[in-house]
């Protein structure tokens, strides 16, 4: 008898067909939000759960006493309650190594498009304001030889540096961990201290998971010490900004502009956004091209497969739940 499984989400259907390969597979038709009180009818028969997007919390665990694997399709994983997943013993894998480069060239691409007023001078050409041509028209900001720093230096850290050595910029960073010497040499990044990060980036990005550390991670007193020239990029969590200070932040001209990913409370945006004109804003998009999204469609399909084979893939979340093996990480900078 084949396992059960099922998907949060509408999906590609090469991934659905993988796993219909081997599963009898339940999914969600909507590219939408999958109401909770819907999962909870799914969950108590099923032994596996693609996830993209739909909020998993111990009372969703609850009520899938068979559940014995979670794949989730993204990088960032504050949509489960890892901990009550660890606690049941059911492994958790992201689609990390799927997503990374399309996430930095979004990012990027912020980075640009709001030093260089893109989406001003785009609406100042549709509205037919443009007749002729001026000399201090919509002046921004360079891009090349600037500093650009980076908040945590995970893959798509790394790749924005790669891009960023493109543009002949500084590389700065701070993460929990040091990176390897050789990945510092090989980027140009040099390890620095939050506060060095923060007073001395051009461009600040950043690049961490939300977590309870890293809940409202810029707030007042971060930007009160950035640059008055300085932009904000966001394409990881809308949670770790405080929405509330940026607002004032950009408002009161203590930084010179934001270009956003995510929202602290998204779908919803903070008003404020919306009425600034030094803010680029996208709909959570980073890794949204259809090589990537069918990417990580495949991964999590596959490594929902691996786990409920009893196999371990690369990208486990709670790698305690099989056996841990040793290792070392760099000093903290």
């Amino acid at each position: 008898m084949k396992l059960k499984v099922y998907v949060t989400r509408k999906f590609p259907q090469a991934a659905l067909d993988l796993l219909a390969s081997r599963c009898e597979v339940g999914a969600y038709e909507e590219d939408g939000p999958l109401p909770e009180e819907e999962l909870l009818r799914a969950v108590p028969l099923i032994e596996g759960l693609l996830v993209a997007g739909s909020r998993i919390s111990s009372r969703v665990l609850e009520q899938a006493p068979k559940l014995r694997a979670i794949s989730n399709a993204s990088v960032g994983y504050d949509n489960l309650d890892l901990a009550a997943c660890t606690a049941r013993r059911i492994p958790v894998t992201s689609t990390a190594g799927a997503l990374e480069e399309t996430t930095a060239d979004l990012a990027f691409a912020l980075l640009l498009a709001v030093a260089r007023r893109v989406v001003e001078g785009d609406r100042y050409v549709r509205e037919g304001r443009w007749d002729r041509w001026q000399f201090n028209l919509l002046h921004g900001r360079d891009v090349f030889a600037k500093t650009l720093g980076l908040y945590g230096f995970g893959h798509i850290a790394q790749g924005m540096a790669r891009r960023g050595r493109g543009f002949s910029m500084r590389m700065l960073y701070h993460s929990r961990h040091r990176a390897p010497r050789s990945v510092e040499e090989e980027l140009g990044a040099e390890c620095v201290d939050r506060e060095t990060l923060i007073g001395e980036s051009d461009f600040l990005t950043l690049h961490v998971p939300l977590t309870t550390e890293t809940h409202h991670l810029m707030g007042p007193p971060e930007f009160r010490r950035m640059k008055p020239t300085a932009f904000l990029i966001n394409a990881a969590r809308g949670k770790v900004v405080d929405e509330e200070a940026l607002v004032e932040a950009l408002r009161e001209k203590r930084i010179a502009g934001a270009g956003l990913d995510v929202f602290e409370n998204e779908p919803k945006v903070h008003p404020g956004l919306l009425s600034l004109p030094n803010v680029v804003l996208m709909p959570h998009v980073g890794s949204a091209t259809g090589e990537t999204r069918l990417r990580m469609a495949i991964l999590a399909a596959q490594n929902l497969l691996d786990l409920l084979a009893g196999r371990r893939p690369k990208n486990l979340l709670n790698p305690e739940v099989f056996e841990t093996r040793g290792g070392t990480t760099g000093p903290d900078c």
